[in-house]
């Protein structure tokens, strides 16, 4: 399971003293996850997500992440929802680490999605970019193009031993996306995480968004850009374009691209496969010691990026026009 840090007993009754919540009838740790430790909370008034952050997660970063919750979910947009303590505050400290809890929302994730989840996947990013669009406060996203050469120096001496070649195939590609990397495109605020596992479905509806814990403000097809890897790819490698199509389609009904964002779509792509290489490859190599924890695959994005490289037009993702 992805807990970091346990939580005893005492502890959590002194942490959850503040709150207005009645007696704990269960609490035991989730096993997805690799940046928190999460534990689903049963109390007398109802389920919730208890979240201690770990690793990337700043503190100083969490007022925002809170505070989009708040307001995206105040724009009907079905998310997660921070308590808030008798002072007010949706924010704590637990066994030494920052600490929120936020409600419980309904419906399962899809491992295998089709193209009329792709669909809604792609309507509801779109709607989250439209609710983010009057969110007075920002972040500037910390795992962007400039963030990336830092990642690699860490985990460049054993790349090698994941992959042959791994190393010398990210520092091309690194000088690459330095000079090809796209500017001025529409921004506001973005998930910038949202796999399968951070989507709830009834049935091939939307039942919620969660884990905004790497949101920020950012170009909005960089979203988009995420959500083309995570979702249409399967499982041999290949990307499926009635997917892609599906997606893009999803997102267009309520959001038009630009004719900028759909020129830079490929190389968002492709960036956007190395973040999420270069994370995984750091994780890879550093599990902390006794963590139980499976780390995700880097060479899962290393392929995805072989598949990017080809790219020519925006077109081979399923954008039709």
């Amino acid at each position: 399971m992805a807990v970091y840090t346990e939580v005893s007993d005492e502890e959590l009754g002194a942490f959850l003293s503040a709150y207005d919540l009645g007696q704990v009838l269960a609490c035991k740790g989730i096993a997805e996850g690799v940046e928190n430790s999460n534990y689903f909370l049963q109390t007398e008034a109802g389920s919730f997500i208890l979240t201690l952050y770990e690793k990337r997660v700043r503190e100083a970063d969490l007022p925002f992440f809170l505070a989009l919750m708040d307001h995206l979910a105040a724009r009907g947009l079905t998310c997660p929802q921070p308590v808030h303590n008798r002072q007010g505050s949706a924010l704590g400290r637990l066994a030494g680490r920052p600490a929120a809890i936020v409600t419980f929302l309904t419906g399962v994730s899809v491992r295998r999605p089709n193209a009329r989840h792709c669909h809604a996947l792609g309507g509801a990013l779109a709607r989250l970019h439209e609710a983010g669009r009057d969110f007075a406060m920002a972040r500037p996203n910390a795992l962007s193009l400039s963030s990336w050469p830092a990642l690699f120096a860490a985990a460049e001496a054993e790349a090698d031993t994941v992959a042959a070649g791994l190393a010398s195939r990210t520092r091309r590609e690194l000088s690459h996306l330095a000079t090809a990397w796209p500017a001025g495109l529409p921004g506001g605020v973005i998930h910038a995480d949202l796999f399968t596992d951070n989507v709830f479905f009834m049935r091939e509806t939307v039942s919620g968004l969660i884990d905004f814990y790497f949101a920020c403000t950012d170009a909005l097809a960089y979203d988009l850009a995420i959500c083309l890897n995570a979702w249409c790819f399967e499982p041999d490698g290949s990307f499926n374009r009635t997917k892609g199509q599906a997606m893009i389609a999803g997102y267009e009904k309520v959001r038009r691209l630009s004719p900028e964002e759909v020129e830079a779509l490929p190389t968002l792509a492709r960036g956007a496969a190395l973040r999420f290489m270069l994370t995984r490859l750091v994780d890879w190599l550093n599990v902390p010691p006794g963590a139980l924890v499976r780390p995700k695959d880097p060479l899962e994005y290393d392929r995805k990026l072989a598949f990017h490289r080809r790219v020519e037009s925006a077109a081979e993702y399923g954008l039709v026009r």
